[in-house]
């Protein structure tokens, strides 16, 4: 008999998706290409370290429905995360806040740091991209030290072509707080994110089948539910009509090592000689002082068809092109609910695919609508 609903991945959208239905009373298939569910959220734990396969993923939110969400499923620990910027044999708190300011220029009191970031920036009335943004909010030293190198590498573009939004997501502060994030809400699954995806998908009216190609099997997938939840790319999903959309995937390198590397569970490599962005520690994250110890460095790279599409690339063009995939997707495909990161072409955070997957499940199951789509 067929299901109710089709998902296409089993990651955060598909598989939020997919609890929803399947306690509204729906039955649910939820299939993923790869072998495994939880998508680039995937754990694996090796030498008793929790190690994130697809980079470092830290939970942060201040929506109280999503973060109660994800609790019903995990328990999370009182990780914090506090950045750290290496630039050539200097090493800097990062965002930018009182103690990167001290480390670079001696400012000791706020009024301080006022005086010098005044002095600092570059009066641009109306930032036209991101590197105008940046400019224009802490000048040049500070762009070249923690901005430039590290943005091309991620974007594999020049920050003059990107749009200032990408940076709006880092705070600045003129105090000693060093904290990333300034959400309420914050932590990493205690039992690893694999963990927290077999406690969401534990449900007898959801079926999983992982290593399935959507685009292998779509006939037959159509034929076995009533409608279909797509979070792929939404491009593709459509022979890429229009064009290709641009995407930034990740390679990742992964060695097992002694003792503590770096003291921390992520170290930016901010110059753009330096071929990979970060550093990451995991055992760090569980807040592990265990002997074993396992890093992996990220390499960005340009997306290939067949390849993993991490970042979508939201810039002028890319957003037309985008709109004009959701415009042929609500006027042809009313069968089809598209959702996540790559449904959406949309850089969410975890707790935003996360509110978005339980206001479109709300809307499409007819449940009463208490939460909307994360800013």
């Amino acid at each position: 008999m067929p299901a109710d609903y089709v998902i296409v991945g089993a990651g955060l959208f598909g598989s939020v998706f997919a609890r929803q239905a399947a306690e509204a009373g729906r039955s649910v298939l939820l299939v993923d290409r790869r072998p495994h569910i939880a998508g680039n959220c995937f754990s694996e734990r090796v030498e008793g370290i929790d190690v994130h396969r697809y980079g470092p993923h830290i939970f942060h939110t201040d929506n109280q429905r999503v973060w109660d969400y994800v609790l019903r499923f995990t328990r999370m620990n009182a990780y914090r995360h506090r950045g750290v910027v290496r630039h050539g044999d200097r090493m800097f708190s990062f965002p930018i806040n009182l103690l990167s300011l001290h480390q670079l220029w001696g400012v000791t009191t706020p009024a301080e740091a006022v005086k010098k970031l005044a002095e600092a920036r570059v009066p641009i009335e109306k930032p036209a991209n991101l590197e105008e943004w940046a400019l224009s909010q802490v000048g040049h030293e500070l762009y070249e030290l923690f901005v430039h190198g590290y943005t091309t590498k991620q974007w594999g573009r020049d920050p003059r072509m990107l749009p200032a939004s990408i940076l709006r997501r880092i705070p600045i502060r003129l105090t000693w707080d060093d904290r990333y994030f300034n959400d309420r809400f914050q932590g990493i699954p205690e039992d690893g994110y694999t963990r927290l995806f077999e406690n969401l998908l534990d449900h007898p009216s959801i079926e999983i089948e992982t290593g399935v190609d959507f685009f292998a099997h779509r006939q037959e997938l159509k034929a076995a539910g009533a409608k279909l939840v797509y979070s792929g790319k939404i491009d593709e999903f459509f022979g890429y009509r229009f064009g290709e959309l641009e995407y930034r995937s990740l390679r990742f390198e992964t060695e097992h090592v002694t003792g503590d590397h770096q003291g921390a569970a992520i170290v930016n490599a901010a110059e753009a000689s330096v071929p990979y962005t970060r550093t990451v520690e995991h055992k760090h994250f569980a807040m592990q002082t265990c002997e074993a110890s396992v890093i992996t460095r990220e390499f960005p790279q340009k997306y290939t068809r067949g390849g993993e599409a991490f970042y979508p690339v939201r810039d002028v063009k890319n957003s037309g092109l985008y709109d004009q995939y959701a415009r042929l997707a609500r006027e042809t495909r009313p069968d089809v609910v598209f959702g996540g990161r790559l449904g959406s072409y949309c850089y969410y955070d975890m707790h935003q695919v996360i509110a978005e997957a339980l206001t479109t499940a709300d809307r499409e199951l007819g449940l009463p609508q208490t939460i909307r789509r994360a800013a």
